[in-house]
């Protein structure tokens, strides 16, 4: 006898229920950071985290137990409502402390600030940052880290140990449209590499801040962790123009450009101990090309507008804004919303183009970029010479039409919702500059946008739905739309 359709959905994802608590209970454990943080500077949020901690683990526990007899291996569609049920619940509980340190706080506010930290969108809705415990500043730029190369990528190197595979969820959460490239035979090995990589660069990245740029250690650590990520947090209101520092803007630049690299590329080049990868990588030389010449550029721009008086001046604060935002960073050291449209506008649209595939950055990637480019260069041949043969490259590598099919299809559904938030948010009585603004920022990850939600003011000025429709923007920027928007088809819940 066949089960009702709800019945038989809802017992397809309790599978799925027992993997996200067991998840939760490890994501708890990451609390600790922050309570020796309160223990060391004696803050008043260390009960706070200690409540938020026991509280996880106890529900986390009793969801397990609840969902064990409906454990199994995870199928294809299981993956993808994994991954949007971990982005989606790992905000909630990560804003508990929030909500326990400020109770006068909006939900919305405070789940804004969560997801806007594990999604590395780096928008903040919060003001008066300094004054807030080192703990509860330590934990946003720790969820900035932790969501930098991607949960599920952590996931993916512990779940095995829990009896679950991996493979089905990097399909679903691997940002690019070329997901079966693997750097090592097995799934776990490549997680646990890329996270080595990662967690040496962001030491290297703390270092050089401050023995090099002369930063406070708590503030060294707490920017290096956003820089890494692309996450943009910083502990100030004034975010990196607190510093006013060339020598600091220099060294995070820096970052966020090893940071907006394919980690692949990063990987090959350790392992084959040369920098020829960097040369043969496609991706990484148009991102430097496409940012080099976007600063001179601008930067000549400005003095000619007469926003800045002479042209270094002009290139430092371009070159330091445009990587930040180009990349989805989102640090600002200067309040760029007052420059001419033109500039902001030209950063917003390389968020979301300019970051290389399986970095940390968001937006369309520059692979699917030049996969369009090139595509459209071959079908002006074919015009011309109909039964001219010129296959799709990059990278030296085949691209087979399937691949470019889906990237054409990713375009439309990215630049549909665009277009459709941005309308939502205009219908809430918000202005276009702040509604489309904030569109492309949340869903480029990129962090602070123009208008109202600009450098010099952030997201907490915007009412409940826009920040809920903001912080839908940031889900499906990072997810990139198909994971999310798969689950609302009929087909996905059929037998």
């Amino acid at each position: 006898m066949a089960l009702p359709a709800g019945i038989s959905a809802a017992l397809r994802v309790l599978p799925v229920v027992n993997v996200l608590a067991k998840v939760a209970l490890l994501f708890s454990f990451t609390m600790l950071v922050p309570i020796a943080t309160a223990l060391y500077f004696d803050d008043a949020a260390l009960w706070h985290f200690i409540d938020a901690l026991a509280g996880l683990t106890t529900l986390s526990l009793i969801a397990i137990v609840l969902t064990r007899r409906f454990r199994r291996e995870l199928k294809v569609r299981d993956g993808f409502i994994l991954v949007v049920g971990l982005w989606t619940l790992l905000p909630a509980v990560a804003m508990v402390p929030l909500l326990f340190q400020m109770p006068d706080i909006r939900i919305s506010v405070a789940y804004f600030e969560a997801i806007s930290a594990l999604t590395t969108t780096g928008a903040t809705a919060l003001s008066g940052l300094e004054h807030l415990p080192p703990s509860i500043n330590l934990w946003r730029h720790q969820l900035n880290w932790i969501g930098g190369l991607g949960i599920i990528v952590l996931a993916v190197a512990i779940l095995p140990m829990l009896g679950v595979g991996g493979m089905q969820l990097v399909k679903a959460e691997t940002p690019g449209p070329i997901k079966d490239a693997k750097l090592t035979p097995r799934i776990r090995e490549t997680a646990r590499n890329l996270w080595l990589i990662y967690a040496a660069l962001t030491l290297a990245c703390a270092l050089m801040l401050r023995y090099v740029g002369g930063m406070r250690w708590f503030d060294a650590v707490c920017h290096a962790l956003s820089a890494m990520s692309l996450g943009g947090f910083s502990t100030y209101d004034n975010s990196v123009g607190q510093f006013n520092s060339p020598v600091v803007e220099a060294i995070l630049i820096g970052f966020m450009l090893i940071a907006a690299t394919n980690f692949a590329t990063h990987y090959l080049a350790l392992t084959n101990r040369s920098l020829k990868r960097y040369w043969l990588d496609s991706e990484f030389k148009a991102m430097l090309l496409l940012l080099l010449f976007s600063a001179l550029g601008l930067a000549g721009y400005l003095v000619w507008q007469h926003t800045y008086d002479d042209y270094l001046t002009s290139l430092r604060m371009v070159l330091f804004n445009l990587v930040s935002i180009s990349t989805g960073s989102g640090y600002a050291s200067t309040d760029f919303g007052q420059w001419p449209i033109f500039v902001p506008l030209w950063m917003l649209f390389l968020s979301g183009v300019a970051a290389c595939s399986g970095s940390t950055g968001g937006g369309i990637k520059m692979i699917r970029t030049i996969i369009l480019v090139r595509g459209a260069s071959r079908q002006f041949t074919t015009l011309l010479h109909p039964n001219a043969v010129r296959p799709l490259r990059v990278n030296g590598v085949g691209i087979p039409d399937p691949v470019v099919f889906a990237v054409l299809g990713f375009i439309f559904l990215y630049f549909m919702s665009a277009v459709v938030l941005t309308f939502a948010l205009l219908a809430t009585g918000l202005d276009f500059v702040s509604s489309f603004s904030a569109v492309m920022a949340c869903l480029n990850n990129a962090g602070p946008g123009l208008g109202v939600i600009g450098p010099a003011s952030n997201y907490g000025v915007l009412e409940d739905l826009q920040l809920w429709l903001c912080a839908l923007a940031m889900l499906l920027g990072r997810l990139e739309v198909f994971s999310v928007l798969v689950l609302f088809t009929p087909a996905f819940w059929r037998n």
